[in-house]
Order: structure tokens, then sequence, then C-alpha cells
């Protein structure tokens, strides 16, 4: 089930079956009367369920125009080819210079090179290679058309602020919706029952660059804070970020 967060706001609720591993994934849902864009659209083969997502929201899915992509991993970047096809207009893809070429396919992305996936491949399970060479034998990609930048605001639903936050990936963003103080953290930090627990280290390419990041989000007023791997923290949560950057 999807839950709103605020007015504009939703956070959406997404399966995501990854080599065997079953998971709930939170892209988040902005929008008005007239637009509506994406933060991350999910894994490839979810377009269906994404829809039902957008549509529980109240919003129809072709008001969509735009989609913010937080950084080039999969389950975030790897339903957007089905989006944009589904959409069949133009729609702005936004994402961070130091992923554009990786989102964009003049790059391999960094954790799923072909070495990368064979050592993956030599570690799970016979009966998931074949899943596991379908998925990375042919990734999707789109050209990103708006680069964005650390503390750039865009002019979009009252204001969402960029937040430049390497580590998990060269270019990974968080977001801001200023007008509900709500943070759209992406991968920069994890949650698990409304406690924040940090990037995760398994995930994270540079762990020390990630938790200097993550250290931005204590000079914010977050009302509520959406983590793509663990959903809404909206307890206490500008103290939990303080408490963080101190440690």
């Amino acid at each position: 089930m999807n839950m709103k967060i605020a007015d504009g706001v939703e956070m959406l609720q997404l399966q995501m079956n990854m080599m065997g591993n079953t998971s709930t994934i939170n892209p988040t849902l902005l929008y008005d009367e007239n637009h509506a864009v994406l933060v991350d659209v999910g894994m490839p083969g979810e377009l269906d369920a994404l829809k039902a997502a957008v549509e529980q929201a109240g919003v129809p899915f072709n008001r969509i125009d735009g989609v913010i992509l937080t950084h080039q991993d999969l389950d975030h970047v790897g339903g957007i080819q089905d989006v944009l096809q589904a959409l069949d207009k133009p729609v702005e893809v936004y994402a961070h210079p130091e992923d554009q070429p990786y989102i964009e396919g003049d790059k391999e992305p960094i954790k799923m090179t072909r070495e990368n996936v064979d050592q993956l491949l030599e570690r799970l399970p016979q009966e998931v290679h074949e899943q596991v060479k379908t998925l990375f034998s042919n990734l999707p990609t789109a050209k990103v058309t708006e680069t964005v930048y650390d503390g750039e605001v865009l002019p979009l639903f009252g204001g969402v602020q960029v937040i430049y936050t390497p580590g998990h990936t060269p270019g990974h963003i968080s977001l801001y919706h200023q007008p509900s103080k709500t943070l759209i953290a992406g991968d920069a930090t994890v949650s698990e029952n409304g406690k924040i627990i940090g990037p995760n280290p398994q995930a994270t390419l540079e762990m020390p660059i990630a938790l200097d990041s993550e250290k931005k989000f204590a000079m914010l007023d977050i009302s509520k804070a959406i983590c793509y791997h663990g959903g809404l923290c909206e307890s206490n949560v500008n103290e939990q970020f303080r408490q963080r950057s101190e440690n």
C-alpha cells in the first residue's frame, strides 16, 4: 500500500524480486493537479505495479512529465525505458552529471560490470543464474535531459532542493521537498522500523564519503524522511540525523 506523506507527496511501495530475494522498495511520487514527477522507477518489468501504485495515489499515470533518478543502480533506474515508452511524450529525466554516463549507457554501471556479474554468479545458486544473466545482459538506459547540482532548487511543487550525497555511487543525490519538509533520501541512508541506520555498507562504494554525505541532513529541518530501503521515518528525524552526524 502507498503512504501519503503530505499534500502532493506519496511514498509508493513496490515488491522487488532480485535474484531470489524479495524486498520492498519505495519510489516517491510528487504531484499537483497538472504535473507529476517520479523519484526513481524500480526494477525492470515492474511497469504494471508502478502504474497501479501511481493511480492508487489518485494520479493518472499519463500526468507524469518528469523522472528524477537518485543514482545509477538497477533497482532505481531499471524501469526507466518502460516508463518512458508507456508515457510516449516528452519527459524530463533528471540526474547528477557524475552518474549521467552510467544511466545513459556510455559506461557500465559501476556495480554491474561483467566481472562483477561473473563473481556474483559464483556465489548464487544455479537456479537464479539465468535470471541474473538476462537481467544484466540488456541493462536499461535513458537520456538525461536535465543535470542537477548540489544546492539547486528545482522549481517543482513549491521547491525541491537537490542534495549531492556521493558515496553510495559517485553521483548519488537526495532531495528535500521544501513545503512539506520531506527528505527523499534515496540510498544515502536506509532505515528499519522508523529508525535511521545509515548507509548500507554492502551496497556502498565509498563508505567514509557516504557517511560525510549523510551529515548534510543534520543541517535541514526534516519532518519526515523516505528511505528507498526501509520506508518512512517520522519520529524525531532531525534528532536522529543530528546524533548520527556527531558520531
